[in-house]
C-alpha cells in the first residue's frame, strides 16, 4: 500500500502558521530533527518527485534498510518550512536559484543534499500550435513567485519571443523586458494555477510538474522548452542545515541516484523529467 499522505491546500495555510510560531525557536522542533531512529519524512510535490519517491519506498528502502514516509504537498511553500521547523525532515521539490531566494526572503536554514533530475520548463497553450502564432496583444501567464517568474521570462528570451535587458538575473520582471515585438502581456499567477489558465489566455508558461500532473507532456505539447544543458534549475533532495549527515538522508540520497531510478525516470516520463546524475 502506498504510504502518502495527501495535504490539503487548508492544512498547507496551518502548516504555514505552525511555521511562525516555531520559528522564533523550539527545542522541540529541535530535537525532533536531531532524532534518526523513526522513519524519514519528506515533503514532496505530487509529480514527479512524491512518484519518484515511493518508487524508492516501494522498491529499494527495505534491502537499504530506510524507513521512508512521503508527504504530499501542492504549493512551493510549506515543504521548506516544514524541513525548517522539523515537520519533516526532508524535501524534494525545489532548485538552486529557488532555495537560495527563499532563504534569503524567509531566514530559513535549508541546503541541498543531491541533485536528482531536471523538469524542462515549457510554454504551452491551447489556442495556437505555435510560439510564432502568437498574435499581437497575447496574454502569456507566468508563475508568480520571483525565481520562477524570471526563468519563465529568460524562456521567452531565449527563444526570441521577447529581449530582457543585459545581464538580468533570477529577479527578472516584465519591467526588465527590452522588446517586446508582438506586445505581449503577462498575467502573474501561482505557479500551480498555470495549467488552469490555458483557456483563459493565450499561453503560460508552467513548471515541469505542474504540467505533468495537468496531463501535458512537455517534451511533446510544449511549444517551446528549456534546454537541459548547463540547466541551474535541477530539482534535489534538501535538509536543514545540520541534517546532511543523518544516515537516513544519505542512504536516500544515494537510492535516488541510483541506475534503478534513473530507469525509473527514463521510462516513466519519456524526456518529460530528465535524471541529472
Amino acid at each position: 500500500m502506498r504510504n502518502t499522505a495527501k495535504i490539503t491546500t487548508a492544512v498547507l495555510a496551518a502548516g504555514a502558521l505552525t511555521f511562525g510560531l516555531t520559528a522564533c525557536g523550539s527545542s522541540d522542533s529541535d530535537s525532533a530533527s536531531a532524532d534518526t531512529s523513526g522513519p524519514l519524512v519528506v515533503a514532496a510535490s505530487p509529480v514527479p518527485h512524491a512518484e519518484i519517491l515511493t518508487y524508492v519506498k516501494d522498491n529499494l528502502a527495505k534491502d537499504a534498510g530506510l524507513d521512508l514516509e512521503v508527504k504530499e504537498f501542492t504549493d512551493y511553500v510549506t515543504p521548506n518550512t516544514a524541513t525548517e521547523d522539523g515537520s519533516v525532515g526532508a524535501n524534494y521539490f525545489q532548485n538552486q536559484p529557488y532555495l537560495d531566494d527563499f532563504n534569503k526572503k524567509n531566514g530559513t536554514h535549508i541546503v541541498p543534499v543531491v541533485t536528482v533530475h531536471l523538469e524542462p520548463l515549457g510554454l504551452y497553450s491551447n489556442k495556437v500550435k505555435s510560439a510564432d502564432d502568437l498574435k499581437s496583444g497575447a496574454t502569456i501567464a507566468v508563475p508568480n513567485d520571483s525565481v520562477n517568474e524570471a526563468r519563465a521570462l529568460k524562456l521567452l528570451d531565449a527563444n526570441g519571443i521577447i529581449t530582457l535587458k543585459d545581464g538580468v538575473g533570477n529577479e527578472a520582471t516584465p519591467a526588465d523586458i527590452t522588446k517586446n515585438p508582438k506586445n505581449l502581456k503577462f498575467k502573474e499567477l501561482e505557479a500551480a494555477q498555470t495549467p488552469r489558465s490555458l483557456d483563459d489566455v493565450d499561453a503560460a508558461v508552467i513548471n515541469g510538474n505542474y504540467a505533468i500532473e495537468a496531463d501535458l507532456k512537455p517534451a511533446e505539447n510544449a511549444l517551446v522548452l528549456e534546454s537541459a544543458t548547463d540547466n541551474p534549475y535541477g530539482n534535489f533532495l534538501a535538509v536543514k542545515e545540520g541534517s546532511e549527515d543523518d544516515p537516513r538522508v544519505k542512504k536516500l540520497a544515494k537510492l535516488l541516484t541510483s541506475p534503478e531510478v534513473k530507469k525509473f525516470i527514463e521510462d516513466k516520463y519519456a524526456g518529460s523529467v530528465i535524471a541529472s546524475f
